[in-house]
C-alpha cells in the first residue's frame, strides 16, 4: 500500500484553500506516510476539535507522522508539541514554503518550525491545478487583519493584511475555471480590505470588476464572509447588479447590540447592518444574507441578547454561524465580566432556533419556482443564494449547470426535480 500524505483541514475556506497548497508543495517534495492536521484558533471548542483528530489520526495511521500546522498550531506550537502523537508542528508562513516541506519529506525538519507570522508581508503565491472533482474552488486573495477586535485571536495566527496582487488572481482563477469549477469563492482573514498594501491599492470591488471582466468561462463568483463596513461603491454595485455574482453575502456582523459591538471593537452599528441588508436587497430581491453571531460575549444581559435574536428578522438573516463565546488568552475581552456558560449555551440554542426558523421560510419561499443549480456530490446540487437543492435518483455529474424546479423542502433542504442538465 503506497505511504500517502493525508490533510485534515479544519475551520474555513482559507484553510480548505491552503490545504490544497500544502498537497501539491507534498507531493512534489516526496513527502510521504504522514498526516497534515491543518487547525483553527478561532473558539476554544475549535483547538479541543483540533486535538481530538490528532489523536484519531494517529490511532487510525499509527506509523505515519503527524504534523500539525494552521492558527492553533501558530498561536501556541508548544501545546501540540508537547502532544506525543505530534511529529512536527510548523507556522502558517512556513506550511506554504517549498523549502519546508523538502525538509519535512527528508525527515530533517526541527520538530517546531514558527516564526514571528508579524514578519510575513506578502501572500503565498501558490497556483493550484484543481479541486479533484468538486463543484467550486477557492481562490485566496488576501490573508491577515490589521483590526483588532477584542474577542478574536486570529491575527496572532494569521499576521496583518497582506493582499495578492490583482494579475496573480486572474491567472489562478483562469486556471481553475480552465480545469471545470464553475464556482470561484474568494477567500481570506479579511477581504473587504484588500489592495490596501500593494500597488495602486485597488478595492475588492475593483479585484471582483477585474475577475468578472478578464475571466469569461467563469460562471458564479461567491464572496466569503465580507466586512460590510467595508464594502466600496464598485463591489456594492457587482454584488446587486452582475448576475454572475452569486446572490447571496455572508458578513461579520458578530452581535445585534451596539454596546456589545461597542465593546467588541467593531466598526459598525446594529442600524448600519439592517441598512445594509436592505439596500442590497432593494437592488437584488433574490439575494440571501448569513452573518456570524457571537453569544454570550461578556457583559452581554439578556436584553443585549434579545437585539441579536431581533436582528435576525430585521435584518432578514437565512445563513446563521452562531458561535457561543468562549474566552482566548491574550485577548481584552478574556479579562471582561465573564456571562455563565449555561447561560451562554441556552442563548446559542434560542438563536440557532431564530436562524434555523428564518432559513426554512426563505426556502418555503422558493417552492414553485426555476432556478439553475451547480452539481455537487450524490444527488444534491446548489442554488446560486448558497440553498442545497436534493435531486433525488436523477443527480448529474459533479460540477454540470443543472435547470431545476424546486418542489418542496425538507428541513434545511429544498427537493427539486431537474429539468436538464449542461456539462
Amino acid at each position: 500500500m503506497a505511504k500517502t500524505t493525508d490533510f485534515i483541514t479544519l475551520g474555513c475556506r482559507l484553510n480548505a484553500a491552503e490545504s490544497e497548497m500544502m498537497r501539491r508543495l507534498a507531493s512534489d517534495a516526496g513527502c510521504e506516510d504522514a498526516v497534515v492536521v491543518n487547525t483553527c484558533a478561532v473558539t476554544n471548542e475549535a483547538v479541543r476539535t483540533a486535538r481530538q483528530r490528532i489523536r484519531r489520526a494517529k490511532r487510525d495511521r499509527p506509523d505515519a507522522r503527524i504534523i500539525v500546522t494552521g492558527c492553533a498550531a501558530q498561536v501556541d506550537p508548544k501545546a501540540f508539541d508537547a502532544m506525543p502523537e505530534v511529529s512536527a508542528v510548523i507556522g502558517n508562513q512556513e506550511k506554504l514554503e517549498a523549502d519546508q516541506w523538502q525538509q519535512l519529506a527528508k525527515d530533517a525538519s526541527p520538530v517546531i518550525q514558527v516564526n514571528d507570522i508579524m514578519s510575513a508581508r506578502e501572500t503565498a503565491g501558490q497556483l493550484i491545478d484543481g479541486y479533484g472533482d468538486r463543484a467550486r474552488a477557492f481562490v485566496q486573495v488576501q490573508n491577515g487583519c490589521d483590526h483588532r477586535c477584542t474577542f478574536c485571536i486570529i491575527p496572532y495566527g494569521r499576521g496583518n493584511s497582506r493582499s495578492a496582487p490583482v494579475k496573480d488572481v486572474i491567472e489562478q482563477t483562469k486556471r481553475l475555471t480552465g480545469a471545470g469549477h464553475r464556482e470561484i469563492v474568494l477567500t481570506g482573514v479579511d477581504i473587504t480590505s484588500y489592495g490596501a498594501d500593494i500597488e495602486g491599492q485597488p478595492r475588492l470591488g475593483d479585484l471582483v470588476s477585474a475577475l468578472l471582466d478578464n475571466v469569461p468561462d467563469l460562471y458564479r463568483l461567491r464572496l466569503s464572509s465580507i466586512d460590510g463596513a467595508e464594502i466600496d461603491d464598485a463591489l456594492f454595485e457587482r454584488i446587486t447588479e452582475d448576475q454572475r455574482v452569486a446572490p447571496h453575502l455572508h458578513i461579520s456582523l458578530q452581535a445585534g447590540d451596539n454596546l456589545i459591538l461597542k465593546r467588541m471593537k467593531r466598526r459598525h452599528n446594529r442600524e448600519q447592518a439592517i441598512e445594509l441588508c436592505a439596500a442590497v436587497r432593494t437592488k437584488r430581491p433574490d439575494l440571501a444574507v448569513g452573518a456570524d453571531i457571537i453569544v454570550g460575549f461578556p457583559t452581554e444581559t439578556e436584553e443585549m441578547f434579545g437585539r441579536s435574536l431581533d436582528i435576525v428578522e430585521e435584518a432578514g438573516l437565512q445563513y446563521l454561524h452562531v458561535f457561543p463565546y468562549s474566552a482566548k488568552q491574550g485577548t481584552p475581552a478574556a479579562r471582561m465580566p465573564q456571562v455563565d456558560g449555561g447561560v451562554i449555551k441556552d442563548r446559542a440554542a434560542r438563536l440557532r432556533a431564530a436562524g434555523s426558523e428564518s432559513l426554512k421560510r426563505f426556502l418555503d419561499g422558493l417552492v414553485g419556482t426555476p432556478h439553475t443549480a451547480i452539481q455537487e456530490s450524490g444527488a444534491r446540487a446548489r442554488l446560486g443564494n448558497f440553498a442545497p437543492v436534493l435531486l433525488g435518483d436523477r443527480a448529474a455529474p459533479v460540477g454540470d449547470l443543472v435547470d431545476v424546479k424546486i418542489t418542496g423542502r425538507e428541513g434545511e433542504s429544498l427537493v427539486g426535480e431537474a429539468i436538464k442538465a449542461t456539462p
